[in-house]
């Protein structure tokens, strides 16, 4: 049985959740209204990277985020991976990815785990401290944030861990738009799963994006691609695949963490 997957390339209004909800709330609509069974919107898509006004913009406990995603889920029964928004909490800002399945019930919050220093990240959010694995009508999935891709371990320790599809959310800059594509690509194929990846558009005060929102198949065939605009990609993936792929070449079967154990410490030593 196949999956109808959607991923939302917005133009995010930098520093304005307001519009922002509004931009979102209708694209997932029309990504409802095609058949989408998997709605997935981009990383930090409330605010943007108005990182220095936080403190006045982030959403609290990301309640906001929650309720808007249960009520569009419940509404259009969809699943949505609702991307990743600032998450202010007494210990400081996450930027936290929010998925609700179709009753609207949310399954999975995420905080992004490697900050990316060159946009500031460090300066102003914490990083999470546990894996993003989650489940949607029985599919394995993983969730991660943008320079989280750059971790193949990272990446990894989800997919041991059972994730068959793992989604991306970012806003991933133009000038390294090689980089995203050649990495999400490396993710599939090392880890024999779907990789769904949706990044923003547009520009805000410093950056330029790339869009190029991507699903990619457990072979690292690229299924379906956004441009640069902003815009709605979509694809049917087949989870039955995975199997099928890892059963023709058994990676994981043929790993041997045994020796990497014993790698690891002779190096130590070395």
């Amino acid at each position: 049985m196949t999956i109808r997957i959607a991923c939302l390339q917005l133009d995010i209004a930098f520093g304005d959740p307001h519009e922002n909800e509004r931009r979102a709330e209708r694209a997932v609509e029309s990504a409802a209204k095609d058949g989408a069974d998997i709605i997935v919107l981009p990383e930090l898509w409330t605010t943007g990277y108005d990182l220095k006004r936080l403190g006045e913009i982030a959403d609290d406990n990301a309640e906001r985020t929650k309720a808007f995603a249960s009520r569009l889920a419940q509404a259009h029964s969809i699943h949505l991976v609702a991307g990743s928004v600032a998450k202010k909490t007494a210990t400081g800002v996450t930027n936290t990815m929010i998925v609700a399945d179709r009753s609207g019930q949310i399954v999975s919050e995420y905080s992004k785990l490697h900050l990316f220093q060159l946009m500031d990240e460090h300066l102003y959010l914490q990083p999470g401290s546990s894996l993003g694995l989650f489940s949607l009508d029985g599919l394995s999935c993983a969730g991660v944030i943008c320079y989280d891709i750059r971790f193949p371990e990272w990446i990894r320790a989800h997919v041991l861990a059972g994730a068959e599809v793992l989604f991306v959310v970012a806003e991933w800059p133009l000038p390294r738009l090689h980089h995203w594509r050649t990495l999400l690509m490396a993710r599939a194929i090392e880890n024999q799963c779907y990789v769904i990846a949706c990044n923003r558009a547009g520009r805000d005060p410093n950056n330029v994006f790339a869009g190029h929102s991507l699903i990619i198949d457990p072979w690292g065939e690229v299924i379906a691609e956004a441009d640069e605009k902003p815009g709605i990609v979509a694809a049917d993936i087949d989870p039955a695949l995975v199997a099928d792929v890892r059963t023709r070449i058994p990676v994981f079967a043929d790993r041997r963490p045994h020796d990497y154990e014993a790698a690891k410490k002779f190096f130590k030593t070395y």
